[in-house]
Parts: structure tokens; sequence; C-alpha cells
């Protein structure tokens, strides 16, 4: 039997919540039971500004720019998944460029994942209306079942 898991991570020790569940879910599976893990970070295509003076202009990224964000989320990833992969998960990587909830909701599909593991950064109030959340569009619109894991206080 195998199962799959999707577990998003943003790069931030917030982000990173869920890799102790999911290292605890692993070691309680029954033997036999294969386990693969794919780690997924999305990558935003949003452009930067080059200001001069009081005119700005949004600038996209280059090609080569996003070929290093690419090559830095898969270092990232690479290197979070160790954990994972020395007690014997199957650890993918996979990095998307795109709107984080919906890149995480294809992958999730993509992969036929049985689950998606994420944390959530706990905002309320003005920065969850300014920032949104990734974790609760996941959750209301996807169609896979979520492991939410609110992350402590001290690592944010």
């Amino acid at each position: 039997m195998n199962e799959r898991i999707l577990l998003p991570l943003d790069g931030s020790r917030v982000g990173e919540a869920a890799l102790p569940y999911v290292d605890d879910l692993i070691s309680k599976m029954a033997p036999g039971v294969k386990v693969e893990i794919t780690l997924l970070q999305v990558v935003s295509p949003l452009t930067h500004y080059v200001v001069a003076g009081a005119a700005g202009v949004a600038v996209p990224y280059t090609e080569e720019e996003m070929k290093v964000l690419r090559q830095k989320a898969l270092d990232y990833l690479g290197k979070a998944g160790e954990v994972l992969k020395s007690r014997g998960a199957n650890v993918k990587t996979m990095v998307a460029v795109g709107d984080a909830a919906d890149s995480i909701m294809k992958a999730a599909d993509e992969i036929g994942a049985d689950l998606i593991a994420m944390s959530t950064h706990g905002r309320s109030g003005i920065s969850r209306w300014a920032f949104g959340s990734v974790t609760d569009r996941v959750l209301r619109w996807g169609n896979r079942p979520v492991l939410l894991v609110r992350a402590p206080k001290e690592t944010k």
C-alpha cells in the first residue's frame, strides 16, 4: 500500500511547522506502508519594482531570475526533506510558479495525494484580509483531506 502526502513549504520556520507532524505520522504507519512525500514550494510570478525618484515601474522577472528562484527552492526543499528521507520515506520535490493555493491544489491532484499537510500562519483580521489565507483556500476549495498545523507563536 502507498500513501502520498503533499507538504507545501514556503521557506519559513512557520511553514515548516507541519514537518514534525508528518515525521510522526510516518513513524506510526503500519509496516509495509510505503510513504511518498512530495515537498512543494510555490514561487510567485510577481514582478519586482524599479524605482527612480518618484516614478516606479513593475519589471517582470527574467527567465534567468526565475531559473535562480526555482533552483533556490529545489535546494531548500532537498534540505528540508533530509529528516523524512532518513525515516525511510520516498521524498520528491516540486516547484510550481503561480498562485500558492491554486498550485497546491493542482499539485495534489497531479500526484494523487491522499493528504495535504500544511501549517497555518494564524493570521486574522486586517493581515488576513491583506495577505489572504492560502491555507483557508486549500481547505475550503480543495478536494483532498488536509492536516492543518498551527505554527507555535515562538516560530513566527
